[in-house]
């Protein structure tokens, strides 16, 4: 797999039926692995291990029903009382961030109303904060702490 612009941690995988499986620390059960798969992977560990995101409040592969199609987040950090906070959208490290991936994750958003919406291929990062009241969203340089939210 790629190296990725996000820090190490310490990786489970095992080979099944020829393939190879990485461990999803979130939903508790070996995925197969993908390139995407990869970088969620190594997201979530980074948002837990290096800005102090409670696993507990992070879940990946959420449905939604947009206009009778459904369709899945990659990831959705959600607040103590199960609002959502954060939308992250994931893309294998071949594939450029576009505006095709900020359209995909907006079109969540009308459904969850998050806070921040993220976009990683695990090379490049963005984040951006909505603000509602304004009707606007800005791009932040870094992706925040979780305290900092």
């Amino acid at each position: 797999m790629n190296r990725l612009n996000l820090p190490p941690y310490e990786i489970k995988t095992r080979q099944q039926d020829g393939r190879q499986y990485i461990l999803d620390v979130l939903r508790r059960k070996f995925i197969a692995l993908t390139p995407e798969e990869w970088v969620r992977q190594h997201f979530i560990h980074f948002l837990a291990d290096h800005k102090g995101y409670p696993t507990a409040l992070l879940a990946n592969e959420v449905e939604l029903t947009i206009g009778g199609k459904k369709l899945r987040c990659d990831s959705v950090l959600y607040s103590r009382n199960l609002k959502p906070r954060m939308i992250i959208e994931y893309k294998a490290p071949s594939i450029a961030i576009s505006q095709k991936t900020f359209n995909q994750i907006f079109a969540y958003n009308t459904l969850l109303h998050a806070d921040y919406l993220v976009v990683s291929n695990g090379i490049s990062h963005y984040c951006c904060k909505i603000d509602y009241t304004n009707r606007s969203y800005s791009f932040l340089s870094d992706i925040p702490r979780y305290e900092d939210l």
